[in-house]
């Protein structure tokens, strides 16, 4: 059995008897959410290649072979964003983000995304890995480490990290059988908001007539809150829903807030935890938590990859690395940039010319000297002055 989505079927079923794919987990709403965001903000940051400048401080080096291939484009089909968020999120989902390094003699010249779930891996006698895929066009290939990059998520070891839906598959399979009884009781009509009743046997015309009147006077959300007229001993008894359904619904919410555990996102950033708060310093905590808890690693995880397979020894020797540029993350914080840039300025570890190239605005004259505040001096050195602003407290005596 050597066609990986083939053992996925027969592999992937969970205790609660749901057979668990990338797609079917992918179909859970908070599964969706939690890698969207993880994968989306990890593509959203700009990746540079940096060297040693001449003041010890990294500069881009935008003349460097790699920077247009992770900071632009990877390859013909996709942006740096498009990659970068279909790497991330097949760490989250399969443990392994795997790309083909494409050579022009010995130049690398594309790196073309593969999903992690269709590449086999096996150890060599030799010690190499190899790997093995199948082409669009259906030319099978087997490839070592040297014409692959390999990403490797949480766990596993050298062959690769360890699969989210696997490793979990039980939480993925409940929240999918939850979410499926739950369709199944809308979807059969089992929840009727209430019942029209009468003492009286009811003849077929006068059934349908009944009908008739609830559907075109009381159904739909034109017709909410419409007063009911009723006689000839006709009543109208309202339907709460059962215990039985509230605590399915109430299952489907713990289901949701498990799948966010296993992706390390806080609940309240996608939608769930109704004791969150969303507004103010409880969502600036989470945000916080989410960038130093979850991103701060799996950017690591990112970088040392690159360096490690894509770097030749000349440019480790030069001191070459590759970075995420962790400031895009503040773009959108207006207030916290202008803490941050302020705190800077202040204290003399950034100059105006610095604030300005992080905004993207032009250099000014003289904006390259950095500036501190120097109104707080010891006390004994204060001023001597009178309380009006008169002369020198010693100079009345």
């Amino acid at each position: 059995m050597t066609d990986p989505r083939l053992y996925e079927v027969l592999s992937g079923r969970s205790a609660a008897g749901e057979t668990v794919t990338k797609e079917s987990a992918l179909g859970l709403s908070a599964t969706w959410a939690c890698v969207n965001l993880v994968a989306g903000t990890i593509g959203s940051l700009p990746i540079n290649v940096y060297r040693p400048g001449a003041d010890g401080l990294s500069i881009v080096a935008k003349d460097h072979a790699l920077y247009s291939l992770l900071h632009d484009s990877p390859n013909a089909d996709q942006t740096a964003l498009d990659f970068w968020e279909f790497i991330a999120g097949s760490i989250e989902l399969d443990g392994n983000g795997i790309a083909e390094k494409v050579f022009l003699g010995d130049k690398l010249v594309a790196l073309k995304a593969l999903r992690a779930d269709y590449v086999g891996r096996q150890r060599l006698a030799s010690g190499a890995i190899e790997y093995r895929w199948t082409d669009e066009d259906g030319t099978p290939r087997v490839e070592t480490e040297k014409k692959v990059l390999h990403i490797r998520g949480f766990g596993g070891g050298p062959l690769g990290g360890l699969a989210t839906l696997s490793v979990c598959r039980n939480a993925f399979g409940s929240a999918q059988a939850t979410d499926r009884a739950a369709s199944a009781v809308f979807g059969n009509g089992a929840t009727p908001s209430g019942i029209l009743s009468t003492d009286k046997p009811l003849k077929a015309d006068q059934r349908k007539e009944a009908e008739d009147l609830l559907t075109q006077k009381f159904a739909g959300a034109l017709n909410a809150g419409r007063p009911m007229l009723l006689d000839n001993g006709l009543s109208w008894t309202q339907l709460s829903i059962n215990p039985e359904d509230a605590q399915m619904l109430e299952s489907r919410k713990f289901s949701g807030e498990e799948i966010c555990r296993l992706f390390g996102v806080p609940p309240a950033m996608v939608g769930y935890g109704d004791k969150a708060s969303n507004w103010g310093t409880g969502k600036e905590v989470d945000v916080l938590g989410f960038q130093k808890f979850n991103l701060r690693r799996r950017l690591k995880r990112i970088e040392q990859s690159l360096e490690k397979q894509l770097l030749t020894a000349a440019d480790r020797a030069a001191g070459i690395t590759i970075r995420f540029n962790i400031e895009a993350l503040l773009r959108g914080a207006s207030a916290e940039r202008s803490s941050f840039y302020q705190s800077g300025l202040t204290n003399g570890w950034l100059t105006i010319n610095e604030v300005r190239a992080l905004e993207n605005m032009p250099p000014v004259e003289g904006g390259d000297v950095p500036r501190m505040q120097s109104q707080n001096v010891p006390i004994t050195e204060a001023p001597q002055i009178g309380h009006n602003g008169g002369p020198r407290l010693e100079e009345t005596e």
